[in-house]
């Protein structure tokens, strides 16, 4: 009797893992963060921003990097406090930067959306909170914004703070679910019941949060399919708008505290690439639309209407529907954006205090775009969030001839026997069995990668 092809097709995944589980950047940016360097600094960042224009709203991104309890998968900059002064004192400066920042705009910048992460933002006071509004406020027109997020932790969440947030317009929620096996939890750090969830996501929509996120993982020690589809049957009785699903990176060389997972625990490729596509067969199958690589969302959702549109953008929150070219980041590690470049503020807490105390602009490192970056980063951009992109429309945008690129064509056509990509031309397209491997597929047009390890997370 020949093989089913259901069998054909895990065989064929098997190779197809075996081959391209390498380093490979999560493109979240391009060029990435590990171009940023010391050469870009706060003169830099200043002039960027004296160049914006008036007429544009910006994007405000605020790091608050406090949490209660300390993940050990967490892969973002932050750390447990207990002192209720540290965060205040946080917040003072961050009023402080923000008045440095609109300064050297040389206006009151107008903002389009805010969004809160962390860390954990819901470790502010609610009078925390109302002081970092006034901040805000006093700096930036807030007048027009259309969206205000944030990232929180459903164990340390309370009503008192919701209302607060809603307040002051939150209207779109992230809760940090990951799993809910007490055994994956336990090999994690992080300990919190459904129940826990299930209240925290009542008091968002009852205060008037439109629209809700769950964050979940994959790859976790101690998680198996089995653990990912019950997480999963329990969370979408909660119809969440969308569903970030997340493949964890283990990356103890550069966090330390992911030394305490015990690595032996963790699912190798295969199991990993497991989980994610069973994930995603029983989200679709309960009415979400896979959007880009590793979100989910109601077909009524702006971000399932932005990938149906083609307007999917992708930062380093992951898949957005933002479309303003400038980004402030204020906070300690926090990334600001515009069309000269990225920037990054010093990453020690203590640092950027000290910066920001002594009246200068936080910025530790950063990267200068050059026309060939703006070129590669939207066909990046592109083939992240739509799997297609016109080569031809791209260049004739940047002023450039697509059939110059003979070493990344010839890169990217080595893929094609594996079902990585199809190219008719200049048409380039990842089919749904490369659709997992998109990462790989964008890299022929990255300048700038070396396939190092310990640089970049597994592509799978």
């Amino acid at each position: 009797m020949p093989p089913c092809a259901d069998t054909l097709a895990q065989v064929r995944s098997a190779a197809l893992i075996d081959r391209y589980d390498a380093a490979v950047p999560r493109y979240t940016s391009y060029p990435t963060a590990a171009q940023f360097t010391s050469a870009v600094g706060p003169g830099d960042w200043s002039d960027w921003l004296a160049q914006t224009s008036p007429d544009d709203a910006v994007s405000l991104y605020v790091h608050l990097p406090f949490c209660r309890r300390l993940c050990w998968y967490c892969g973002c900059n932050t750390r447990a406090v207990n002192r209720a002064e540290t965060i205040s004192s946080y917040v003072d400066l961050l009023a402080r930067e923000a008045t440095m920042v609109a300064a050297a705009t040389g206006r009151r910048p107008r903002v389009g959306s805010l969004h809160l992460g962390g860390g954990t933002p819901n470790m502010l006071s609610p009078a925390d909170l109302d002081q970092l509004f006034a901040g805000l406020d006093s700096t930036f027109d807030l007048t027009g914004i259309s969206e205000i997020a944030a990232e929180l932790d459903p164990a340390v969440l309370t009503r008192e703070w919701v209302d607060a947030a809603a307040a002051h317009g939150l209207n779109r929620a992230s809760l940090g679910v990951q799993d809910l096996s007490p055994r994956v939890q336990a090999a994690v750090n992080r300990i919190e019941s459904f129940a826990v969830i299930e209240q925290a996501a009542q008091w968002l929509r009852d205060a008037g949060v439109r629209s809700l996120n769950l964050d979940l993982m994959y790859g976790l020690p101690r998680q198996g399919v089995d653990e990912v589809l019950a997480t999963l049957d329990q969370v979408i009785t909660l119809r969440p708008d969308r569903i970030a699903l997340f493949g964890y990176a283990h990356v103890p060389w550069m966090k330390p505290h992911q030394k305490l997972i015990d690595a032996s625990e963790m699912a190798g490729p295969h199991g990993r690439f497991a989980q994610s596509q069973a994930a995603a067969r029983f989200l679709t199958a309960n009415g979400y639309q896979a959007v880009g690589l590793d979100h989910f969302a109601l077909p009524e959702d702006s971000l399932a209407r932005a990938a149906a549109g083609g307007s999917l953008r992708r930062n380093f929150q992951g898949y957005t529907t933002d479309q303003a070219s400038t980004l402030i980041g204020l906070g300690a590690s926090s990334i600001g954006r515009s069309v000269n470049g990225y920037v990054q503020n010093h990453t020690l807490e203590r640092d950027w205090r000290a910066a920001v105390t002594a009246g200068a602009l936080p910025v530790a490192r950063g990267v200068a775009m050059t026309r060939d970056d703006h070129f590669r980063a939207e066909i990046i951009e592109r083939l992240m969030c739509d799997f297609t992109v016109d080569l031809e429309q791209v260049a004739e945008q940047h002023g450039r001839a697509w059939r110059t690129l003979h070493h990344e064509l010839a890169a990217l056509d080595a893929l094609a026997p594996d079902g990585l990509v199809e190219r008719i031309g200049a048409r380039i397209t990842v089919p749904l069995t490369g659709r997992p491997f998109v990462r790989v597929a964008c890299a022929p047009f990255d300048a700038t990668n070396r396939p190092e390890e310990g640089r970049h997370s597994r592509a799978i």
